[in-house]
């Protein structure tokens, strides 16, 4: 059952009949009850009357003495119903003999004798018997009816309450349901604004008139609209500054390449094949890094299920990047203290760490050195890339992490703005902090501080 406008009205239609069928039987229950103390009271009532007059008649008891409690109906005479004269008396002597019995008493003595309320069972028939003892007149007067008689009673009084049940159940159904389509129509109402905006259509949904059961779900689709449309943005803004980062240095491959092709003298085609040399390794470096940014985003919501070495991490990003270092005449140095750390989460680690060790190779002049450090502070985690190049310039630090962003320091090689921007939405997602600072002497430190067991939040 997936409709829960369905589901409402089952539940409040069950509800509904389950505490009219409770409130039935209680009544049921309750009727049976008073009944019961109201028809025994007349029983007493007439037994007394009996022995009353039996004793203004001198004790005398005549043969149609027992007969007078023919003319009281068992409940108040207040109309045509089945249960007038319903009651029987008995007069017995403390000799045993019956004394006087109205029509239709049987032979037996319908109590036990004792005073008092009893029941019995004469000719099939359970009696319901209150036996009046009068010892100087030495006589017993019983009245009674039968449990038959009372149960047709209660039973007429509950097919009376579920008569009118039966009949209003059904108005009572209708209601229900129209109540719950009008009490849902709001959720209609999103449903249809929601299906009639065409997809281009981020902008948020009015809340001011929503019920307040439905605003919390409004602002959430408003949150989603926002983080959709800035995702959307920001993936324009990447395919259009992909498009022109490759579109530049693929020109300037071939025109060089033309140049090499045409040129008479070796000096000429040597300087042709270094520009071919210098636009590839910026093109597959922009490339690396894009492919990076994919890695990282995709990462985000998923880690591995098994876990890395922080350490083999590191290594192995050191020995990936020996050769750029090698070319540039950069020295990389390792370090790393002897610790267990462990992560789940090399596909968000790795690419960081690359970006940032690969950003301060480039950054440093020939012959200077780039550390790569491995720490344990008590819980936390550091990796460390210390470099001395330029550095980021106060100008530019708060933007350094933004996607595309270039600063005035960017190395001639021609960055991509990518790098840091990697290692900011990587980090944040491993749980951690980067830290970006001015190194002592000259050049940058750069820092990831990782919890001792990272954990992936949504970016």
């Amino acid at each position: 059952m997936n409709s829960i406008r369905r589901r409402l009205f089952i539940i409040l239609l069950v509800a509904t009949g389950a505490i009219w069928l409770s409130a039935v039987l209680w009544i049921q229950h309750s009727t049976r009850t008073e009944v019961g103390n109201v028809l025994d009271r007349r029983l007493q009532e007439s037994a007394q009357m009996v022995a009353s007059l039996i004793e203004r008649n001198g004790g005398i008891v005549g043969p149609d003495t027992a007969a007078l409690v023919d003319e009281a109906p068992a409940l108040p005479d207040t109309g045509q119903h089945d249960f007038a004269r319903q009651l029987i008396c008995q007069v017995w002597g403390f000799d045993g003999q019956l004394k006087s019995g109205s029509s239709g008493a049987p032979p037996v003595q319908l109590g036990d004798g004792h005073e008092g309320f009893s029941e019995r069972e004469v000719d099939g028939e359970i009696w319901r018997v209150y036996s009046h003892v009068d010892e100087e007149l030495g006589i017993r007067v019983m009245v009674g009816d039968t449990l038959g008689m009372r149960d047709r009673l209660v039973h007429g009084v509950a097919i009376g309450l579920l008569a009118p049940a039966v009949l209003i159940l059904p108005l009572l159904a209708a209601l229900i349901w129209f109540a719950v389509r009008r009490g849902l129509e709001p959720l209609d109402k999103l449903a249809d604004a929601l299906s009639g905006r065409p997809a281009t259509d981020l902008s948020p949904l009015k809340n001011s008139r929503a019920p307040s059961e439905l605003r919390p779900m409004i602002d959430a689709l408003n949150g989603l609209f926002r983080r959709v449309d800035g995702l959307r943005e920001r993936e324009r803004s990447f395919t259009a500054f992909a498009a022109h980062e490759l579109k530049t240095p693929l020109a300037g491959l071939k025109t060089q390449a033309q140049i090499a092709a045409l040129a008479q003298d070796t000096g000429t085609r040597d300087k042709a094949l270094a520009q071919i040399t210098r636009g590839v390794d910026r093109t597959d470096r922009m490339v690396r890094q894009l492919l990076d940014m994919t890695a990282v985003d995709n990462a985000i919501d998923s880690t591995q299920p098994s876990t890395q070495s922080g350490a083999r991490i590191l290594a192995d990003v050191v020995d990936e990047l020996a050769g750029l270092a090698q070319a540039r005449d950069i020295a990389l140095q390792l370090k790393t203290e002897p610790t267990e750390w462990r992560t789940a989460q090399a596909a968000l680690l790795a690419p960081a760490l690359r970006n940032l060790l690969e950003n301060a190779i480039i950054a440093s002049s020939r012959g200077a050195s780039v550390e790569a450090q491995l720490t344990r502070d008590g819980e936390k985690i550091c990796f460390s890339v210390l470099d001395r190049g330029p550095g980021i310039s106060e100008a530019d630090r708060p933007h350094v992490t933004e996607r595309f962003y270039r600063g005035a320091a960017s190395s001639s090689d021609g960055g991509s703005g990518l790098g840091l921007s990697i290692v900011a939405t990587a980090v944040k997602a491993m749980g951690g902090e980067l830290h970006l600072a001015p190194r002592k002497g000259g050049g940058e430190r750069a820092e990831i501080i990782l919890p001792p067991a990272p954990s992936v939040t949504p970016f």
